[in-house]
């Protein structure tokens, strides 16, 4: 996982950087934790995960909501709050319809006329008569994404060592054949 760690470290600030900040330091030696910052196989695939069921939960604030969650988990919260951005405002209307479609399947409830409006009035009228559904199938989209997002995160991991051990092996090979066709 080299790559994928120079990766992130390219795109993600030292985490000197996020501790020694005067913001962060008023918030307590909670976020003094190493883990919180590490790129590893265990922070980064409960980071994704946790990032990925925060985008199906239909509140505001859910990149606070990830980094919470990510210092209560102890996960990487420099991954999980970016991965929370796959709710945005060109895909959370698509998203919502299908947790409510999957909802309403599972109740066993004909679907009625979805409109999605990011709105206070929206919020007061339109849940209203579609909040069972939607909430359920927010749920379970959530949880079953966030399920796949870490599975998936860990075996990609597992794939990339398993390479990478291979490399190391031919390599090692290469240069004993060598050694032993000079003797």
């Amino acid at each position: 996982m080299i790559m994928a760690k120079k990766i992130l470290r390219k795109f993600l600030p030292h985490p000197d950087v996020i501790t020694e900040n005067r913001w962060i330091k008023l918030l307590g030696p909670r976020l003094q934790d190493p883990s919180l910052w590490h790129i590893n196989r265990r922070s980064c695939s409960l980071a994704v995960a946790l990032g990925m069921f925060c985008a199906f939960m239909p509140v505001p604030f859910q990149m606070v909501i990830a980094a919470a969650g990510a210092i209560w988990i102890r996960a990487n919260v420099l991954l999980a709050v970016p991965v929370v951005w796959i709710s945005n405002p060109l895909t959370i209307g698509p998203m919502f319809y299908f947790c409510y479609l999957i909802g309403a399947e599972m109740l066993g409830l004909e679907p009625g006329a979805f409109h999605f409006e990011l709105s206070f009035d929206w919020l007061v009228n339109g849940l209203a008569a579609i909040w069972q559904p939607f909430l359920l199938g927010c749920f379970v989209v959530g949880a079953i994404s966030a399920l796949a997002s870490f599975l998936l995160v860990r075996i990609l991991w597992h794939l990339h060592i398993l390479r990478h051990i291979k490399i190391r092996a031919r390599r090692l090979h290469n240069r004993r054949r060598r050694a032993h066709g000079k003797l």
